[in-house]
């Protein structure tokens, strides 16, 4: 059990007269262009950096928990560089602050804003608690580069398609990024903390971490290099190049962004110095960092999008609630669907194109719910984020905001043929494919539940579970049913 002192046990800072501020940490896992971190800063007196292990956070899926623990850990060697620590504490977050409150003599606590449901509520909770009992509660922005509330249509609204909403604030400032404090001011003495270790963030991920891990990138300074190693040798040609999976096009950040270990600030200073200069992918890099904050935007002034189908006509549409654990294994028979699944599980993420190409093929041939699809995403990607998963599922389905039309049916072997025209990247994912025995995908048997009984000598399908034309023609019936249907209600 942990010992923890109480008000009393601990003794008068000398170094300020301020009382402690707490900083709750959540999905801002840098010291760099943090809002809260400068004002409770600002504000004088010691700054106790938290983050808490509540509900919230214990329902996250194996993937992204397990990548969180592995934030949490670089954050707190950060922390200790530069004289700080990283206090950890599990339980439920107003109750664990309260603690810490008694416990430190604190009387302000800062954070960044969340916008899904969920954080919404426990935040609103926990600052109209904290306030009334005397404790200066306060958050800021910091998550996305432009509040959502404060992006409106000529009429007042929020927006419901990408590209008026990217109109609306190609030409903002969202404020220059904040540099690193120059110090970060520690009390006289530190609360007790819990250990990392003890949490067990990866113990959901089992054998697959082992694989997972020679596919990652963690903490702060790594996302700064990646993101001028993307300026340097990528950004020129990203513009066409992105769709390709076999190449090294993107700037694979999405990573760092959901874990906060970079702002998007930072990104968008960096990405608008390069369109200053003249590198020619740099606009459309740009639309794709302001299409993560529409899908905040949405999910912030529509939140069942979560939930249920974002326009309710499509309550009605004929989709399966199927486990479809042949798409899950990639073992659909379609080898650039599969290869895209593979490397969700191999490294834990998964090239865009291929989320739309894996997303249209389980939501239109198989016929399977969106919901199923969006709920693997959140338990296997290392950069799950719930808006864009929300969204991405939403729109390849056709029943989301701005969505791709559902009679828009990606054609799998054509998709192969444009963007992965040497079969690079199924060979890396698909043992098997062409004679592939690289390393990559080799590495998926040793990932995969020993309960799938994948090896590497199992048989790959020799037809498709779903024809390719057979699947595009049901969808389609499906669909046009469904239209006439609508039509008569």
């Amino acid at each position: 059990m942990r010992a923890r002192p109480t008000p009393s046990d601990i003794p008068d800072d000398p170094a300020s007269a301020t009382p402690p501020t707490l900083l709750w940490l959540r999905r801002d896992l840098r010291l760099a262009d943090h809002a809260a971190l400068q004002a409770a800063i600002d504000r004088g007196g010691p700054v106790i950096p938290v983050f808490l292990f509540d509900p919230e956070t214990e329902a996250l899926g194996a993937a992204p928990k397990w990548r969180l623990g592995l934030s949490l850990a670089d954050l707190a060697a950060r922390l200790e560089a530069a004289g700080s620590r990283l206090i950890l504490r599990r339980g439920p977050a107003l109750e664990s602050l309260r603690a810490l409150i008694a416990e430190t003599g604190a009387r302000a606590v800062h954070w960044h804003r969340l916008y899904d449901p969920g954080s919404v509520a426990r935040d609103s909770a926990v600052k109209a608690a904290l306030k009334a009992e005397g404790i200066a509660a306060q958050s800021h922005a910091g998550h996305v580069l432009f509040e959502p509330w404060r992006v409106q249509t000529g009429q007042g609204g929020f927006f419901r398609v990408y590209t008026p909403f990217w109109n609306a604030v190609r030409g903002r400032d969202p404020g220059a990024p904040a540099p690193m404090p120059a110090s970060l001011p520690s009390p006289g003495v530190w609360p007790a903390s819990d250990r990392l270790a003890a949490w067990a963030l990866g113990a959901e991920m089992n054998r697959g971490a082992d694989v997972v891990s020679a596919h990652i990138c963690v903490g702060e300074s790594a996302a700064r290099s990646r993101l001028d190693s993307f300026l340097a040798t990528a950004i020129d040609g990203y513009k066409t190049r992105r769709d390709r999976p076999d190449l090294p096009a993107t700037s694979r950040l999405s990573e760092h962004l959901t874990t906060g270990e970079i702002s998007p600030r930072q990104v968008w200073e960096a990405g608008l110095r390069a369109m200053e200069r003249g590198a020619r992918g740099a606009e459309h890099f740009l639309k794709e960092l302001v299409w993560r904050d529409f899908a905040w935007h949405l999910i912030h002034h529509t939140p069942h999008i979560l939930l249920r189908n974002w326009r309710d006509e499509w309550d009605r549409f004929p989709w399966q609630d199927d486990p479809a654990l042949a798409w899950k294994k990639g073992m659909t028979g379609v080898p650039m669907v599969d290869a895209g699944m593979r490397e969700l599980y191999v490294t834990g993420s998964m090239h865009n194109r291929l989320r739309m190409l894996v997303a249209s093929y389980l939501t239109k041939h198989m016929m399977v719910h969106w919901s199923v699809g969006m709920a693997w995403f959140a338990e296997c990607l290392i950069d799950w984020d719930p808006a864009s998963n929300a969204m991405g599922w939403q729109w390849a389905a056709g029943s989301g905001p701005d969505a791709a039309p559902f009679f828009r049916i990606f054609n799998p072997s054509l998709q192969a043929e444009k963007f992965d025209p040497e079969g690079t990247y199924r060979r890396r994912y698909l043992a098997g494919f062409q004679g592939s025995q690289e390393a990559t995908a080799l590495s998926f048997f040793k990932a995969v539940p020993e309960g799938w009984a994948l090896t590497a000598d199992t048989p790959y399908p020799t037809a498709p579970l779903v024809g390719l034309a057979e699947g595009r023609a049901r969808a389609l019936a499906a669909y046009q049913t469904h239209m006439k249907t609508k039509q008569t209600a």
